[in-house]
């Protein structure tokens, strides 16, 4: 991760856990521009700060993003 990590972020063993429970990149197409995991770091951010979407730090994501993904 290049930004500091906040307290609800995922850690590596519940990484391992939901990695293989998410889809695939697909081998056609654009590539990824966010990994899953900084996708899913941002959703718990939001979830457990109870904020809305628009004030979601810089350093996720941006918050479109992080909304089409729920």
């Amino acid at each position: 991760m290049t930004r500091p990590a906040y307290p609800n972020d995922l850690t590596d063993a519940e990484w391992n856990v939901l990695r293989p429970l998410l889809p695939p990149e697909a081998p056609v197409g654009r590539p990824r521009k966010w990994s899953l995991r900084e996708i899913l770091d941002g959703i718990f951010y939001l979830l457990r700060g109870g904020i809305a979407w628009r004030a979601m730090p810089h350093d996720f994501p941006p918050w479109q993003t992080i909304y089409h993904a729920v």
